[in-house]
């Protein structure tokens, strides 16, 4: 018998848990340190994988995604930030669209998304500019891989 990997939860449902996760904290200073818990799982990248190609524009903060496709065709992303509440949003991206085929990748409505945690109301102009040059970037390269 062989032993399969547990899949991710689809991308809508990684987005209910965050909205159940994001419920029952309060206030959104309580919800901005949870952010920030987030971003400090996060693996951090080696100083190799800093380099400008993987650099994000439109960034206030200095962000690097890498991204990979496994041999299952999967898009799988990993980034850091110089700024702790980024890495807390690279963190939430990367619930949602890491393990996820491109075409699912594509599909998904972020602006809405983001509506539904309450980030776009939350975050500084700069921070949600931030926030969608990273899905911009996270859907470039999954067009990217879906024309591979």
């Amino acid at each position: 018998m062989t032993h399969l990997a547990p899949l991710a939860p689809d991308i809508d449902r990684a987005l209910a848990e965050l909205v159940e996760e994001f419920d029952v904290l309060g206030d959104w200073e309580e919800r901005y340190r949870y952010v920030i818990d987030l971003g400090r799982d996060l693996a951090t990248l080696s100083d190799a994988e800093r380099t400008d190609a993987n650099k994000v524009r439109g960034c206030a903060s200095q962000v690097w995604l890498v991204t990979q496709k496994d041999q299952n065709g999967l898009m799988r992303f990993r980034g850091d930030s110089d700024a702790h509440i980024v890495r807390g949003l690279i963190a939430i991206l990367m619930r949602l669209y890491s393990a996820r085929t491109p075409e699912e990748i594509l599909a998904f409505d972020a602006k809405a998304a983001f509506a539904t945690l309450g980030l776009s109301g939350a975050l500084s102009q700069q921070r949600s500019n931030g926030l969608f040059s990273m899905v911009q970037r996270i859907r470039r390269d999954a067009e990217g891989a879906r024309l591979n």
